[in-house]
């Protein structure tokens, strides 16, 4: 795949420059990190050549420097809410952090339980961490927040939350998820500091949007995209334009609480050390993309696959997404985008044309060469493409078996007879492991498995909506996947998927 980001250049130039924000106070900075720290994906796909762990990479170049706090909020535990990605609770997931975290050599201070309030929850979550070593600290809802500044720094505000206590010159702040509260943890630390004399700054660790890239470059609208059921915007920072003359973007949320914010550092250390939002971040990444229309082209395609998504879960869930739709016809509108242009789509529904309506899959490969796959008696489409895509990759023809139907007949025969199932076509993961067996005896199977690593960053395109097995098995080979959100079989009433 094409290159368009300097992954070594990004990860070198963002320590840096945090090292160089951190001298700029009093040896103390208060790192509020938004976004993914690990498996930053979406990042990935809209800057080809981001790794998905670079934020978790540049930190490491700081761990000699930096601790990690989390921080969650009780209402969060209390409700048990959901990480849409990982399936967990907020609860289990700082725990999956804390794991990450110590695995990587990063040291873990603490945790803060933010919006405090006494539930049987809340103290059972905060007495697992202590039993694991891990000391946890409470902050308090404040009335009037975030509008009544002179009340929120005041003894009665910020005053009665607890100090956190912390060793190291560089305080990262993260968070399961947003609305846990990291702004308003690091400006009461602040607070805390400079009671105790400590002239601590704050700044915010957030990839997008891109601050010094067009407001509708593809990679900024990819970011609108992504966040469309928050109905976050993209804006110019008026801040920014009114005290240097210089044009940035930053989003609405950011520019709405500048105000306030702005009135609190005042409070706290008597000025301000920020004239805008932008000033307040630390992001480098629109200084490392090398290859600008490469990122282009990867925003585009990525906004259209937020709009597929969008279409998809509404089908799925029978929830209407009005608002979101509309936001995301609105981002493909502004990026010059309709459904079915891409030669991946145009393909599949091609091939699906040609056997009468049945489904259809295309993965264009790396080189632009689009295959396709259609439902058989053997194979599902996408796993039918799958194995089409290999044998291209490995040079082998098309008519070439490399997988027996005599090997796949006892699979379909398990699935019925025994495991209850339906449908005896062998989806991708399953023909996937018929495949890895016949590579034992089999050296064209072999080499077409040596081929795998090679499908990572293609687009892939379904006639019909995948199962959920055939969905996580193509996202597990790093395949990008949009479906029409159609059933197989649109007549049933009960789709199991």
């Amino acid at each position: 795949m094409k290159i368009g980001f300097d992954n070594d250049k990004y990860l070198s130039m963002q320590s840096e420059h945090i090292r160089e924000r951190i001298k700029k106070f009093d040896n103390k900075l208060y790192l509020e990190f938004g976004g993914k720290l690990f498996d930053d994906y979406h990042a990935s796909r809209v800057l080809p050549g981001f790794q998905p762990d670079s934020k978790l990479q540049m930190l490491l170049q700081l761990k000699d420097q930096a601790e990690v706090v989390i921080v969650i909020s009780a209402e969060d535990i209390i409700s048990n809410k959901i990480r849409g990605d990982y399936g967990i609770t907020y609860d289990l997931d700082v725990l999956r952090l804390i794991d990450a975290f110590q695995e990587v050599g990063l040291y873990v201070g603490s945790v803060c339980v933010t919006k405090y309030a006494a539930a049987p929850e809340v103290e059972a979550f905060e007495k697992r961490l202590n039993s694991l070593g891990i000391r946890t600290f409470r902050h308090y809802k404040i009335p009037g927040y975030p509008n009544d500044v002179a009340r929120i720094v005041s003894d009665e505000g910020y005053g009665k939350n607890d100090y956190i206590e912390t060793q190291r010159p560089l305080v990262v702040i993260t968070a399961p998820g947003p609305g846990s509260g990291k702004m308003a943890t690091c400006l009461s630390q602040l607070y805390h500091e400079y009671k105790r004399g400590v002239k601590a700054g704050y700044a915010k660790f957030e990839t997008f949007p891109i601050w010094n890239i067009p407001l509708k470059h593809p990679v900024n609208l990819a970011y609108e995209a992504a966040t469309a059921d928050l109905n976050d915007v993209n804006m110019i920072d008026p801040f920014h334009l009114e005290a240097y003359g210089v044009t940035t973007v930053n989003y609405n949320r950011d520019i709405e609480i500048f105000p306030v914010v702005n009135a609190m550092f005042e409070l706290i250390a008597g000025k301000s050390p920020y004239k805008s939002p932008t000033d307040m971040g630390v992001n480098m990444a629109g200084n490392c993309i090398v290859d600008d229309a490469v990122c282009r082209e990867a925003s585009r395609k990525e906004i259209l696959r937020r709009y597929f998504k969008c279409l998809c879960e509404q089908k799925i869930t029978g929830t209407v997404k009005e608002t979101e739709r509309y936001k995301l016809e609105l981002l493909m509108n502004q990026a010059d985008l309709t459904v079915g242009q891409r030669e991946v789509e145009k393909q599949a529904h091609a091939r699906s044309e040609s056997t009468g309506g049945a489904p259809a899959a295309a993965i264009e490969l790396p080189d632009g060469t689009v295959v396709t796959g259609k439902t058989g008696p053997l194979l599902g489409a996408a796993a039918s493409a799958l194995m089409n895509a290999l044998k291209v990759l490995a040079g082998i023809p098309q008519e070439t078996d490399l997988v027996s139907a005599a090997s796949i007949e006892p699979i379909q025969t398990l699935k019925t007879n025994y495991l209850g199932g339906k449908n005896p076509r062998l989806h991708t993961d399953e023909i996937l492991i018929a495949l890895s067996s016949s590579a034992a005896s089999n050296e064209q199977a072999a080499a077409a498995m040596h081929q795998l690593p090679n499908l990572k960053g293609c687009d892939v395109h379904s006639t019909v909506l995948l199962s959920g097995v055939d969905t996580s098995t193509l996202n597990r080979l790093g395949m990008y996947l949009t479906c029409d959100p159609v059933y197989e079989e649109e007549d049933r009433k009960y789709h199991k998927q």
